[in-house]
């Protein structure tokens, strides 16, 4: 998988660069991963370590880490990636999205997820994307819910979050074969 800007009216997905670090750190103030996820960012420093890990994982062909823009506010509103890339299985997840205060609940996530599954299928002819939420985080799994994605099952107590708490991730999929119904239907009016 390489690096490539994805965009539609809404959104433009701009591959991550260290110089985005700028435009992340006063979004970052307003999130707290650490509370479902395994990742921090509540510092600089942990931001940056945070992009360092992206970077990495990239280079060993397991990540595409992106910055969000959003063209209707003509800011930048947060990250998401591709991860956990399988070539041999062409398998992917989409997760370790983020976004600021601001664009929670405006519409901007439903365009970002239609990028990234349409590229995902279309373009990089993936069978499967993948993504896994803390379950108690009942948001995002009501948000991967209304984009198609199907509760797979529950890996039980599978990653440390913040306080030492043993989450569990809720485990959900699309198919490739059920991507074109979802994409007439779910994602219907986005350009």
């Amino acid at each position: 998988m390489r690096a490539k800007t994805l965009q539609n009216e809404r959104a433009k997905l701009l591959p991550l660069e260290s110089h985005h670090y700028r435009d992340l750190l006063p979004l970052s103030k307003e999130v707290d991963l650490y509370q479902y996820g395994s990742s921090d960012i509540s510092t600089p420093k942990k931001l940056k370590g945070y992009m360092k890990e992206a970077f990495a994982k990239k280079e060993q062909g397991l990540a595409l880490p992106f910055i969000i823009y959003d063209k209707k506010s003509n800011h930048f509103a947060g990250s998401t990636r591709f991860g956990n890339i399988d070539k041999h299985n062409k398998v992917v997840h989409i997760g370790w999205t983020w976004l600021g205060d601001d664009f929670r609940g405006s519409g901007l996530n439903h365009h970002i997820k239609y990028l990234m599954l349409s590229y995902a299928f279309e373009k990089l002819y993936y069978e499967k994307v993948e993504f896994r939420i803390d379950e108690r985080n009942m948001r995002s799994r009501r948000a991967v819910e209304k984009i198609g994605g199907i509760l797979e099952g529950i890996l039980r107590k599978n990653i440390i979050t913040k306080g030492d708490f043993r989450r569990s991730s809720a485990c959900y999929g699309i198919l490739k074969d059920e991507w074109p119904t979802i994409k007439a239907t779910i994602f219907k009016d986005i350009k």
